[in-house]
């Protein structure tokens, strides 16, 4: 019952919560200087041409009837036209949103397993140099953001040592066999391993940027957690049985250590989507980031909201996911 009761009102916050985004955000590139229409007309432009095109775009009407106008669009599945592009905002959207998808996700599993790898070894380790140098390691990876790691990996690996792809997300073909716009997912699926290949060759780089600090924060939280629990009564009762200290870690502290890391992955998770804007401008990633960028500087007042639209609606769904499977894995919350 408390699952429940926790999931509606998650559900009923997350509604809240992107609705209030949207009319932030709707506000906000309204109110920024700078005039979209006038940006895409030539200099000798007369008011009535501006006036028209405003028109046309519904930028003539007063910011709560735009919203409005906006939202029940919105809701209907159209965010829009492009104001630069001339072309869908949904289209647009969902055509870029699988690169940064692909590209988050491979920087979770790395950052998963370095994580993790850290935190194990820190615990198994506890007390030893091992450990010193481990939290060295976490404390360097924390205190270096995202963009700074892609710059560096720019520097040794495009320039002092070029033996990665460091721009771009595919090396351009005459015919790519995709239906999708998952590339890595559906190659992989099609066992089109060289496609895939290719792909992580040039996903790599700037996956790795973005893992380097979650993977920090993961090892370090996780050792913690490992270290607390190590010293319970039913470990010690594990490791009087005879279990070797390899085992009471992955078959007795781990799972329970687990939890508090949990919502960290969660929460942090939805700042790595977010970082992507900025790694994937620095790598000409071809991913919604890089589309948002680009929007900002030609003040594509729709392509703009429906990107944050779209960013806040998978950080706010995440975000909801985490929770629930946190109550559900709760043994206190499963009993209420």
């Amino acid at each position: 019952m408390k699952v429940l009761q926790a999931a509606v009102a998650r559900l009923l916050s997350t509604i809240v919560a992107i609705f209030g985004i949207a009319i932030i955000v709707f506000v906000v590139v309204r109110i920024v200087p700078g005039n979209p229409i006038a940006m895409m007309l030539p200099p000798g432009a007369t008011a009535d041409d501006i006036g028209r095109l405003e028109a046309f775009y519904g930028l003539d009407k007063s910011i709560p009837e735009q919203f409005a106008i906006w939202l029940g669009n919105a809701l209907q599945g159209d965010l829009g036209t492009s104001i630069s592009l001339r072309r869908d905002v949904l289209d647009l959207v969902l055509g870029r949103l699988p690169a940064t998808l692909e590209l988050s996700a491979l920087a979770l599993v790395f950052a998963l397993a370095a994580g993790f790898a850290l935190a194990i070894a820190g615990a198994r380790y506890r007390g030893s140099p091992a450990e010193a140098g481990i939290d060295i390691v976490n404390g360097i990876g924390l205190s270096v953001p995202d963009f700074l790691w892609g710059l560096f990996l720019i520097l040794l690996f495009g320039v002092v040592w070029p033996v990665f792809h460091i721009s771009g997300r595919i090396t351009p073909q005459a015919d790519l066999p995709f239906a999708t716009q998952f590339f890595l997912a559906e190659s992989i699926v099609r066992l089109r391993f060289d496609l895939a290949a290719d792909l992580l060759a040039h996903m790599l780089m700037p996956a790795l940027a973005l893992s380097l600090p979650l993977a920090a924060m993961i090892g370090r939280l996780l050792k913690q957690s490992l270290k607390e629990t190590l010293h319970l009564d039913y470990v010690e009762t594990a490791r009087t049985r005879g279990y070797s200290e390899n085992a009471v870690i992955f078959s007795e502290a781990l799972g329970n250590a687990l939890l508090p890391t949990l919502t960290l992955i969660g929460v942090q998770f939805t700042f790595l989507i977010g970082g992507t804007v900025i790694i994937e401008r620095l790598f000409s990633y071809e991913g919604l980031g890089n589309m948002a960028i680009d929007a900002v500087i030609n003040r594509d007042l729709p392509l703009i909201q429906g990107i944050v639209l779209v960013f806040a609606v998978i950080v706010t769904v995440v975000n909801l996911a985490v929770d629930l499977t946190y109550a559900m894995l709760n043994p206190r919350l499963r009993r209420g």
